[in-house]
């Protein structure tokens, strides 16, 4: 990862615990099971990647570009994906544990969440206008000003979300979920 351009390159077991990768350009690579957790890999851009059976839980990602990027069986675990470059900002989730990361303030609208984790993550004023959460587990995930015009929640489980707060005009729940609409009134629903 010395050279600071990397094209259509295949990384496989490269473990880079702790370390720090700075100004670097990802296109069309991927990465299988790699180990990058607590690392800092601030103001590198990733295009057209690719992780599966990574570990990235906790990699500080300020100013990092992902456009067009598929996270598949990864950990990424308390990542503040807030702080990363907005510019083509586009990323999708297959099968991978997302607690406790941050998404506040991103526009990442038709984003794919499938078999995901997202407990305790922040979707705080987050724009997910046509997301889709299939078989996701939200829980004590935060929607505060979170757009959510027509996603769909119809497999998604866990959630708590209160419509005064969060625009979700056709947006789509299977009838278990409306409980997770109606928790602040602490009714209960048989």
């Amino acid at each position: 990862m010395e050279e600071l351009i990397h094209i259509q390159k295949t990384f496989d077991k490269v473990a880079f615990i702790n370390k720090r990768v700075h100004n670097r350009e990802f296109e069309d690579c991927v990465f299988k099971n790699c180990d990058f957790s607590n690392s800092d890999f601030s103001n590198n851009t990733f295009m057209d990647c690719e992780f599966i059976d990574c570990n990235l839980s906790m990699t500080k990602l300020i100013g990092t570009g992902l456009k067009t990027v598929c996270f598949t069986n990864c950990k990424l675990m308390g990542i503040e994906f807030h702080a990363c470059n907005d510019f083509l900002f586009q990323v999708s989730f297959i099968d991978s544990v997302l607690d406790y990361a941050s998404f506040t303030n991103k526009k990442m609208p038709k984003t794919k969440f499938t078999n995901c984790s997202l407990k305790e993550v922040a979707f705080m004023n987050t724009d997910l206008s046509a997301s889709v959460f299939e078989n996701c587990n939200l829980a004590g995930a935060i929607f505060n000003e979170t757009q959510l015009k027509e996603v769909n929640f119809t497999t998604a489980y866990n959630y708590s979300i209160d419509p005064e707060f969060n625009p979700m005009k056709k947006a789509r729940f299977a009838t278990q979920g409306i409980p997770g609409l109606l928790s602040k009134y602490d009714i209960k629903i048989v």
